[in-house]
């Protein structure tokens, strides 16, 4: 039931539209990859699923056959009508909406979702990082990103690719690359590979609730806006050395070294700054 490429051209050459480079449109136009990312969603009848930046249903098509409920949004006014065409005859609701500025509340209600879509790269961090701060019916998600953008969601305290959005991601979640996909499968075809990335979200954040997300942020930003440099350097004007030490943590230690866990102590001490 899912789009082959041929499906897609046809598609596109019948509506006379094209990809959208300022959108970061690259369709998926291999039916075993978009049912490859929906077993990986692991959704199935009974599971809510909202699908963001939709295109021309090729994943949409994959979600549904899985028996679940889906809710597809999609910014281009152009391809909503020929989205609709495709999904609404399966029982899959459109929603033309900006996911970055949609109301989430009105689309969601209070019910649990789950989030499975083919993001953008131009879009894919502050996407998810938006969805993890402020909207937790979104209760997991299986994005496929750029790969680099997927390591970084997914690293750990020591990994190459851990930075301010890793720890954003695990204070709210648990995440892990499950998957890698080639460019051979998309048109137009990238230049990067992607990356299957499930984010389960914790019942509790990882810091203890005394611990103002929006402060413990700002700390964490401020120690990888300079990665290179020692804390004590890096974090002049929001944490002393004292403080840093009474966090458990070295002074002399770098950001790309200190878990969540730590970051929360010093996000704690540095707060009780004079």
């Amino acid at each position: 039931m899912t789009l082959s490429g041929r499906d897609i051209s046809e598609l596109l050459a019948a509506h006379g539209l094209h990809p959208s480079r300022a959108l970061g449109q690259n369709f998926v136009v291999d039916p075993n990859t978009v049912r490859r990312v929906a077993r990986l969603a692991e959704v199935g009848p009974g599971d809510r699923v909202v699908e963001i930046g939709a295109g021309l249903g090729s994943l949409t098509l994959a979600l549904v056959e899985t028996g679940a409920d889906v809710t597809a949004i999609e910014v281009d006014r152009g391809l909503v009508p020929v989205l609709r065409s495709v999904v609404e005859p399966h029982g899959v609701r459109v929603v033309e909406a900006d996911a970055l500025t949609a109301d989430w509340q009105d689309i969601l209600g209070d019910d649990p979702w789950a989030l499975v879509a083919n993001l953008p790269y131009n879009v894919a961090t502050p996407l998810v990082a938006n969805l993890l701060d402020g909207v937790p019916q979104i209760n997991r998600m299986l994005v496929m990103v750029q790969r680099e953008v997927g390591e970084r969601l997914a690293a750990k305290a020591g990994d190459d690719a851990y930075g301010a959005i890793s720890v954003k991601v695990g204070y709210w979640a648990r995440a892990e690359v499950v998957g890698r996909v080639p460019p051979t499968v998309f048109f137009p075809k990238p230049k990067v590979e992607s990356a299957l990335v499930r984010i389960v979200r914790r019942e509790t954040p990882a810091v203890a609730t005394d611990v103002d997300p929006a402060w413990l942020f700002s700390v964490v930003r401020a120690g990888f806006a300079h990665r290179r440099k020692m804390l004590r350097g890096a974090l002049q004007g929001v944490a002393t050395a004292e403080q840093i030490e009474a966090a458990g943590i070295a002074p002399t230690a770098r950001a790309e070294e200190i878990d969540i866990e730590a970051w929360g102590r010093l996000a704690r001490e540095a707060a009780s700054r004079e």
